[in-house]
């Protein structure tokens, strides 16, 4: 009988990717596992994880809004719901473990899971822990860490810093001349990668309108990945820009880019550590507790990346492009440091873990 698993988590790329990357790791340690997906209806995880050719169940679980709202008063009825309904896929599934990944989509099921005595694990990929894991965390079995020191957050005995789970693909990246005729690009010239998510950030969008021109007049490339909620002012793109909503080839970007500008979420954190990339981070000033700022931290108080806060990129971004992109010490000086802060199978690591769990 193969082995079966639950993995919940999702909201954003930053919880879905490493879940799909533990499956695929979980299933090349112990051969074809029966993995059965839980998520939030109506978000991400609902297309995302169909795609990757996995089973999903959508609860009504929500989570609470920051400012005050009168939707709040009806998340404790969704949780209790979407309790029932996690509880009826245990019995039904019959799971070996149950894993979670982060965000509130997990809560329900995670917590149905302990109270059944099932193995459980969960990830937090952050410098700071999410409401949801602070939460679980006093309940699961194991807590796999992104980073180092969080025991602020976690009982100690029960943390192993094991990294942060990236998509496979990018693990070998392609070679970078062939990457950029990839994007239509002059293999011979510098690129910079502007990541803006898959919803787009504002202020990375805003910045690169106020300065991409002069980006390239200066000779200077861009992949610019916008997200769904950018509008371009202009629809005929100059010659050396390649701008869409979404990048598919990830490992293509990466590897044609001598830079990358990003949000400082612990996916693309992880992302860019793995890639050995030099970078510019923009921490999202709209995260819970600033956590993307101490993503950012654990990258720049090493050399490993420069932190410029939100406030200062739209004036300052691309300035701060032209001097990096001149200055070849500095980013060979952060692609050095920032190799030595990867873990590239950190997938690999969570899933021994698993194992562990489930063979005490």
């Amino acid at each position: 009988m193969p082995h079966k698993f639950i993995l919940s988590g999702g909201g954003t790329g930053g919880h879905i990717f490493p879940a799909l990357a533990i499956a695929e790791a979980l299933q090349k340690q112990l051969g074809p596992c029966d993995i059965h997906f839980v998520g939030a209806e109506g978000r991400m995880e609902m297309e995302k994880i169909p795609a990757a050719g996995y089973p999903i169940t959508g609860l009504p679980i929500r989570g609470l809004q920051r400012k005050m709202s009168w939707s709040n008063l009806g998340v404790p009825f969704a949780f209790i719901k979407s309790l029932r309904m996690a509880k009826q896929l245990l019995r039904d599934f019959n799971p070996d473990a149950v894993i979670g990944t982060g965000g509130y989509a997990s809560a329900a099921v995670l917590y149905a899971a302990t109270r059944r005595n099932i193995p459980t694990l969960i990830w937090e990929g952050n410098g700071y822990a999410g409401l949801t894991n602070r939460w679980l965390g006093k309940k699961v079995n194991r807590i796999c860490t992104g980073f180092a020191g969080m025991e602020t957050y976690f009982p100690a005995e029960k943390i192993v810093y094991t990294g942060n789970p990236v998509r496979r693909d990018i693990l070998s990246l392609p070679n970078t001349q062939s990457a950029r005729q990839t994007f239509g690009l002059n293999p011979e010239l510098p690129v910079c990668l502007i990541i803006g998510g898959s919803l787009g950030a504002r202020t990375l969008n805003t910045a690169m309108d106020a300065g991409v021109h002069e980006l390239l007049k200066a000779g200077i490339q861009v992949i610019w990945q916008t997200g769904k909620n950018y509008t371009p002012s202009e629809q005929q793109l100059p010659k050396g820009l390649w701008r869409d909503t979404f990048i598919q080839r990830m490992d293509q970007a990466y590897a044609a880019a001598d830079l990358v500008v990003s949000r400082a979420g612990a996916l693309s954190v992880s992302e860019i550590a793995v890639t050995g990339k030099a970078s510019i981070l923009v921490p999202s000033p709209n995260v819970t507790e600033d956590h993307q700022t101490k993503n950012a931290l654990q990258l720049s108080k090493h050399g490993a990346a420069v932190l410029l806060p939100d406030q200062d990129a739209v004036n300052t971004l691309s300035g701060e492009i032209m001097r990096l992109m001149k200055d070849i010490q500095a980013r060979e000086q952060m692609q050095q440091a920032v190799q030595k802060l990867a873990i590239p199978d950190a997938a690999d690591r969570i899933a021994h873990e698993v194992i562990q769990l489930i063979r005490a």
